[in-house]
């Protein structure tokens, strides 16, 4: 029988929610099957399923643990939809350098930013977590980046992407900078110097692409803020 669109979206969300692996994978399948676009798949039911889990964690009814097992039923769905993407050619890749800013060790949301733009022809490297401000530089400086993603999760790290931003203009690197994460808001983004807030994985796609195609989305945009863990060392991004 034929399932709707939004039963397969709710049952990715839901598989998430639940840790279940197989789940996550066979509705994944589904949505193949059902001719749903993978990154629809992945912003609509994956990782809405990841913010329920955000919220549950905030409200003390899920712990570390539970987290990690909801994290690797989201992945097993992202590699069922991965080989689906439309892969985008770009005869001249933009060049991007992603990762978690110092002290923060959620690697999550950044890990989904990756993905996505990685399937949108950009050229990615990937700096992981807890990264040092002064690697961010190094790397840029190295590959001539044309933009930098930084991520966090917590408030206590996140003037930590002013510090990358300030070094990265000190040592006259003329990369753009996206910032984003739970805390992370348009006007702190703009108040830091930075080029672009992107409050998911999809819209990432959408301020990277208007960067280098000349559409500019405002920083100072009214856009719903993501689920946050504030001020507390563990959970997702």
């Amino acid at each position: 029988m034929h399932k709707e669109k939004s039963d397969i979206l709710g049952n990715l969300a839901q598989a998430v929610i639940d840790m279940d692996v197989t789940r996550a994978s066979k509705a994944a399948a589904e949505a193949i099957i059902s001719h749903i676009d993978p990154y629809e798949a992945i912003t609509d039911g994956l990782a809405r399923g990841m913010d329920v889990v955000s919220e549950l964690f905030e409200n003390e009814e899920y712990f570390v643990p539970e987290i990690l097992l909801c994290a690797d039923a989201m992945y097993a769905g992202i590699e069922v939809l991965k080989p689906h993407f439309p892969k985008e050619a770009a005869s001249n890749k933009k060049k991007v350098v992603i990762g978690v800013v110092k002290g923060d060790t959620h690697d999550i949301g950044k890990n989904l930013v990756k993905i996505m733009l990685d399937n949108a022809g950009f050229e990615m490297h990937d700096l992981g977590r807890n990264v040092p401000y002064a690697k961010f530089i190094d790397t840029a400086g190295e590959l001539n980046a044309d933009l930098v993603c930084l991520s966090t999760l917590m408030t206590t790290t996140m003037d930590g992407m002013q510090v990358v931003i300030e070094d990265m203009k000190k040592a006259g690197i003329p990369a753009r900078v996206m910032v984003g994460g739970g805390p992370i808001s348009p006007g702190f983004a703009r108040n830091i110097g930075a080029d672009g807030y992107a409050r998911n994985a999809a819209e990432a796609v959408k301020v990277a692409k208007s960067m280098f195609q000349g559409i500019q989305i405002p920083l100072a945009m009214k856009t719903p803020e993501l689920v946050s863990i504030r001020k507390k060392l563990g959970g997702v991004q």
